[in-house]
């Protein structure tokens, strides 16, 4: 519903504001929306038609380390952590196994075993309900809330995307569709801890015990000593650091998981094809989805409507003493929210507009990769299970979102601004 009211809502104030202007003696301003609308759909196609081949890429290999067991080993390491987080779930319980897996795809970026894990997740959790009928229990919210602003180690499908229209842009020598990987780690890591201590807070969770606390201090410490270190070095310099730790990082898992693919004797090469061809499949999927989204952004911004918008914006953050060069990438964040497919659509809309390799492109990259649908994954994951009461479940995923929002702000300042 909401997607859907946000949808309409993008033609029926483009065609108002094309109305006025019209009247007020603007003859082709239909004729501008029209070819918009054209624009919209063709640009829709062309990006999904390149984004095929390196979805495809992406998958494969994601597929090659879920088989080689990448994603159990992940989850191994994370129990120690999560039994503290929950300490309503008894230790063997099979709703914890089901979450460390859960969060392990969401680490590797396996969106497609991320949520069928994650609602088994929530059923075994439901078992261990003692509130009231209807209501969530604390795991429940916890588990939510960290899905709502999960910790992604490789944001597959935004380089994907970023390398999509760096090729429609033509783009082929010197682009590094990876730079945003080490910004988008960092914001997600923040928005991450901002979720779960709200929760801690609203349960009384004790979060200050040495087994919890010191491993978290330690991924801050090196995480924000990375911002700080760059933010001391010229802007040109502090990108290029980012961009070269992106691509070697994602290099080195790749080889990781062929490695260890081969030391668990699996075939790496039906296990690529495998991933690869559910890949295809995805990105043909999203044809549809995207060509609706860029013709409502196209009519939009034709309209005049999104330069007025951001314009009141600009207004109010220059009022404030700011720099307003982010803006354009903003209307991404707050559409997350709300849908990931309109979010996808408005950071095309952004590549396509400033440059897939400017610094409102790379931000917009930034918030998309590092954010997620709360008000989706709350419906789905409450929703299979016949939760009404979340309690103050969206208040934490919402201060979450916001504080992952202005993370990426300062860190896209700080280490992509050139």
């Amino acid at each position: 519903m909401a997607l859907n009211a946000v949808w309409v809502g993008f033609f029926l104030i483009a065609f108002l504001v094309a109305c006025v202007r019209w009247l007020l003696g603007d003859a082709a301003i239909f004729q501008q929306l029209l070819t918009a609308m054209f624009d919209g759909a063709r640009s829709g196609f062309e990006i999904s038609l390149g984004l095929a081949g390196i979805m495809a890429l992406w998958l494969g290999l994601m597929r090659v380390g879920e088989q080689a067991g990448m994603v159990q080993l992940l989850a191994r390491l994370a129990q120690p952590a999560l039994r503290r987080l929950f300490p309503e779930v008894p230790k063997g319980h099979p709703a914890q196994g089901a979450m460390t897996l859960n969060i392990s795809a969401n680490l590797l970026g396996l969106d497609n075993a991320a949520t069928p894990l994650g609602l088994t997740a929530m059923k075994e959790l439901q078992t261990l309900n003692r509130e009231s009928e209807g209501s969530a229990s604390n795991a429940q919210i916890m588990f939510v809330v960290m899905n709502t602003a999960g910790l992604t180690l490789i944001p597959t499908s935004v380089i994907a995307i970023r390398q999509s229209v760096a090729l429609q842009q033509g783009l082929t020598s010197g682009f590094n569709a990876a730079d945003i990987f080490l910004p988008t780690l960092i914001v997600t890591f923040i928005a991450l801890l901002a979720g779960v201590l709200a929760v801690a807070v609203a349960q009384r969770l004790p979060l200050w015990r040495p087994r919890l606390l010191l491993p978290v201090l330690a991924v801050a410490g090196a995480l924000l000593g990375s911002v700080a270190l760059l933010a001391h070095l010229p802007a040109e310099q502090a990108a290029r650091i980012a961009g070269t730790t992106g691509a070697g990082v994602i290099l080195a898992i790749v080889v990781l998981f062929l490695l260890a693919g081969v030391w668990r004797r699996i075939n790496v090469y039906d296990a690529f094809i495998d991933g690869a061809r559910q890949g295809f499949d995805v990105a043909v999927q999203i044809v549809p989805y995207l060509v609706a989204i860029l013709v409502a952004i196209a009519v939009f911004r034709a309209s005049g409507s999104m330069d007025a918008l951001l314009g009141l914006l600009g207004r109010a953050v220059s009022a404030l003493g700011l720099p307003t060069d982010f803006l354009p990438a903003l209307p991404v964040g707050l559409m997350k929210v709300l849908s990931g497919a309109g979010a996808r659509g408005l950071m095309i809309d952004v590549l396509q507009t400033h440059g897939v390799d400017s610094f409102v492109g790379r931000l917009a990259s930034i918030i998309q990769g590092s954010t997620e649908t709360t008000f989706y994954v709350l419906a789905v994951y409450f929703g299979s299970v016949g939760v009404r009461h979340t309690r103050h479940a969206l208040i934490c995923a919402l201060l979450a979102d916001a504080v992952g929002l202005v993370a990426a702000i300062v860190v896209g300042y700080v280490m992509l601004r050139s």
